[in-house]
């Protein structure tokens, strides 16, 4: 690292003899004499200034920066002026490339995190801090699983700041630090009868969305989505290529969630199902930009519009045709008179994907084939949601002991009698 000293209150200039004199400046006795001056890791200088008398004091702090610097324990001196707020702003703006994610983010630290801890200083935080935040999220937020959400952001804020050098260490790594735990809800499948139930109480032009989320295991977007050229009948794929999106209030075209493009396996029932439903309805076209409301047009040709004939509105479909399906088998309560339906998370569409892994799991299906068909990003996601409905191993034990057993003719000899 180099790096001077500058003395503010004297300057070198040549005499009429040629020879060098130390001279005052015009601020000679006001403010901090000593300038200390080095040049940084981001290749920008950086600067201290130290008062009368302190030359000493100025040539340590150069010496241990540089020794910082070499240990690799180097923190900028921006540090002290920025606060975790200014820094997350213009970080979670660039995160990620997907609107939808940025602004989710952006969301959770401005509702959660900057009204705790977003004045203090970057350089300052220890993982006393952390814990403080985390207690009174608790009080606000109870859910575990979403203060877990909240708590990855900013860990992710946090790194990004050590990896720019405005943090020593991410305070959320800490041993002291406890992790909110994950408290992913147990996946009560649907049944054949409550599916099908469903699917009678939708408005017909829509009944067949259930045997592609039910059928296929496609997602609520990837439904509304669905075009004409996605659909291999002859060949018994469904390729799921793109989604319909809602951005800022806006419809768009999108890649599927985590640009997970992928086949599915297209069963003959369900494509006999999609078959019939577009000679009822033919399919239409609809143009929408491409991935942001400002992008690109794109065309597609859809296989399920709204009333209208453009593509589907998905709130209005979640709060006037599905919810009122659900109410109709008894999944969800009916409202009173003038009131709207209650919220149903655990029954929205995406309850038709559950169905479709329970399905394949208690058919023999693995799990990495189940987490392709399904988009995930990590066949052990998968794992970690379903694992409950696969088939145990003494029920495996059970029905191989009982195979053992069953033979043409029954004796009392024991399993002899099968060899």
């Amino acid at each position: 690292m180099a790096g001077h000293i500058q003395d503010r209150w004297y300057k070198t200039e040549t005499g009429p003899d040629g020879k060098a004199h130390r001279v005052k400046t015009e601020r000679h006795g006001t403010g901090m004499r000593y300038r200390a001056r080095y040049v940084g890791p981001d290749g920008t200088e950086k600067s201290k200034s130290f008062p009368d008398k302190q030359r000493r004091l100025a040539e340590r702090w150069l010496t241990e920066t540089a020794a910082d610097m070499s240990r690799g324990q180097y923190l900028d001196p921006r540090a002290a002026r920025i606060t975790f707020q200014q820094f997350a702003e213009k970080w979670v703006a660039t995160h990620t490339t997907e609107i939808n994610s940025r602004e989710a983010a952006e969301r959770r630290l401005r509702l959660h995190a900057y009204p705790y801890i977003g004045t203090r200083p970057l350089a300052s935080f220890q993982p006393g801090h952390i814990r403080t935040w985390l207690g009174k999220l608790e009080a606000v937020v109870p859910a575990s699983s979403h203060r877990r959400i909240i708590f990855g952001t900013v860990s992710a804020a946090l790194s990004a700041a050590v990896d720019d050098t405005l943090l020593a260490k991410n305070p959320c790594r800490a041993r002291s630090v406890q992790i909110p735990k994950a408290s992913p809800p147990r996946v009560s499948p649907w049944t054949s009868s409550q599916v099908f139930g469903v699917r009678a109480a939708l408005p017909e032009h829509l009944r067949a969305t259930v045997d592609a989320a039910g059928g296929c295991g496609l997602r609520q977007g990837e439904v509304f989505g669905l075009s004409e050229d996605e659909l291999d009948y002859e060949g018994g794929w469904l390729g799921v290529r793109h989604q319909l999106k809602r951005i800022r209030g806006e419809f768009v075209f999108a890649p599927p969630k985590g640009g997970k493009v992928r086949d599915v396996p297209l069963p003959k029932a369900v494509g006999s199902a999609l078959r019939e439903h577009s000679e009822r309805f033919p399919p239409v076209k609809v143009t929408l930009p491409w991935r942001t409301p400002d992008g690109p047009p794109v065309t597609k040709s859809l296989i399920f519009t709204g009333a209208s004939g453009d593509h589907v509105r998905v709130s209005y479909f979640n709060d006037f045709m599905w919810k009122p399906a659900l109410a109709a088998m008894g999944i969800i309560p009916k409202p009173e008179e003038g009131e709207r339906y209650a919220a149903a998370p655990e029954d929205g569409m995406h309850a038709l994907r559950h169905f479709y892994a329970s399905v394949l799991l208690d058919a023999g299906e693995n799990i990495r084939a189940l987490s392709t068909y399904l988009g995930h990003s990590d066949p052990g996601f998968t794992l970690r949601i379903y694992t409950h409905l696969m088939p145990s191993s003494e029920g495996r034990t059970r029905k191989a002991v009982d195979s053992l057993y069953q033979t043409p003719e029954r004796h009392d000899h024991g399993p002899q009698a099968t060899q």
